[in-house]
C-alpha cells in the first residue's frame, strides 16, 4: 500500500482527543472520538507518545489566548512520538522518534492533545534516544524557547554574565543548566527564598529573590550590569529589568509569567540610553536536531537535569494536569504519556 493511500485509509479510522469545547474552566477540556487527522502533502503525521502542558494551553482554554483560536479546538503546542505517515522524499521514516512544537499547534490547527498530530514537515525534529516518553514529552517547547532565547535573543557567548527572571519557571530552569553549558554566569530569580536551591541544582550561580525591584541587587554583584537578561516575568517589570544591563547588553522578552504582556503608554525613551531590547516567540527550526541530540545525549549522561513536576498517564490526567499547573504549587514541567 501507498503511503497516500495509507493516509486516506487511516483518516477512516478514529483516535481520541482532548477538546477544548468552548472558552471556560476545566470542564471545557472534553474527551472525544474524533477521526484521525488526514495528512496534507508536505505535513507529518505522527503517532503521539507525550507532549507537556504549558501555560499558553490554559490560556486558549479560557479564551485569553493573543493568538486567534477557532473553537472546537484540540489543545497542546509541543508533542514527541513516531512517524506514522510522510511524504517519500521527506526523510522521514515510520516509526521513527520526533519531536514537535509551535508554529500554530492547537491554536490555528488541531494540536498535541491527542493520539495523532498532523503538522509541517518543517517542524518536525528527529531523534534517537533510549529516555522514556516522559522525560523527553518534557522538552521540546522548554528547550527551544530557552535555546532559542539565548541563541537567537540574546547571542550569549562564554565568559559573559546572564540574568533570568522568572528563573524558577520551566523555561528559567532549562536556560540555567544551557547558559552554564555555554559557560555564561548566571543570575536567576525566584519570588521565594525557599526556592533558591532549585536554581543552584540548576547551576545559578547567584540566586536572587525578587521583590518586583532587582536592578540595585544585580547592580551589587555586576556593577556594570550583565551583559545579557532573558525577561520571563514580563511587562510589569520589564523597565526594571531594563536597568540591570550594561551599555550595549540586551533584554530579551520572552515570557510574560506575571500575565502582563504590553505596557500602557509606552514610550521608547523608557529604555535606557545604549540598551539593546529584543524578543523571542520561536518556532521548531530554532532547536537544530543536533543541538536536541547533546541535549538528549547530556541528560542521559546525568550532566542536564530535567525539571519535571509530575508525570500523567492518559488523556483522562488532562485536567488534572492544568489544574496542577494552575495551582503553582510543583515547579517543573507536567507531561502527559499517551496511552494506547
Amino acid at each position: 500500500m501507498s503511503q497516500s493511500s495509507a493516509a486516506g485509509g487511516a483518516a477512516q479510522a478514529t483516535m481520541r482527543a482532548v477538546i477544548v469545547t468552548r472558552p471556560g474552566g476545566l470542564d471545557a477540556l472534553q474527551i472525544e472520538d474524533v477521526p484521525v487527522p488526514v495528512r496534507k502533502p508536505g505535513w507529518v503525521r505522527i503517532k503521539v507518545k507525550a507532549f507537556g502542558v504549558n501555560e499558553s494551553e490554559v490560556i486558549t482554554r479560557k479564551g485569553e489566548s493573543d493568538a486567534v483560536v477557532t473553537y472546537p479546538r484540540v489543545p497542546g503546542i509541543e508533542g514527541v512520538g513516531v512517524v506514522d505517515v510522510a511524504d517519500e522524499d521527506s526523510g522521514l521514516r515510520p516509526g521513527q522518534q520526533v519531536a514537535t512544537m509551535m508554529g500554530g499547534m492547537g491554536r490555528s490547527y488541531d494540536g498535541a492533545y491527542a493520539q495523532y498530530v498532523t503538522v509541517p514537515e518543517a517542524q518536525v525534529i528527529p531523534f534517537e534516544t533510549a529516555l522514556p516518553w516522559d522525560v523527553v514529552g518534557a522538552l521540546p517547547e522548554m528547550f527551544q524557547t530557552a535555546y532559542g532565547s539565548l541563541t537567537r535573543g540574546l547571542d550569549l557567548k562564554s565568559g559573559q554574565t546572564l540574568l533570568i527572571r522568572g528563573g524558577t519557571s520551566t523555561v528559567g530552569l532549562s536556560a540555567a543548566t544551557i547558559a552554564k553549558d555555554l559557560g555564561a554566569t548566571v543570575l536567576s530569580t525566584t519570588r521565594s527564598p525557599g526556592r533558591a536551591g532549585e536554581l543552584r541544582a540548576a547551576g545559578v550561580d547567584h540566586p536572587l529573590v525578587d521583590d518586583g525591584t532587582l536592578a540595585g541587587q544585580v547592580r551589587e554583584l555586576v556593577p556594570d550590569g550583565v551583559d545579557a537578561a532573558l525577561e520571563l516575568v514580563g511587562c510589569s517589570v520589564l523597565a526594571d529589568t531594563l536597568r540591570t544591563v550594561r551599555l550595549h547588553g540586551t533584554v530579551c522578552f520572552t515570557g510574560a509569567l506575571a500575565g502582563q504582556w504590553s505596557i500602557p503608554d509606552f514610550t521608547p525613551f523608557m529604555i535606557p540610553g545604549g540598551v539593546r531590547l529584543t524578543s523571542y516567540g520561536g518556532e521548531a527550526a530554532d532547536l537544530p536536531a543536533d543541538v536536541f541530540a547533546q541535549q538528549l545525549q547530556a541528560i542521559a549522561a546525568g550532566h542536564l537535569k530535567v525539571p519535571v513536576a509530575k508525570v500523567y498517564h492518559g488523556l483522562e490526567q488532562v485536567r488534572d494536569a492544568q489544574a496542577d499547573l494552575e495551582s503553582g504549587t510543583m515547579p517543573g514541567k507536567h507531561v502527559v504519556v499517551v496511552d494506547g
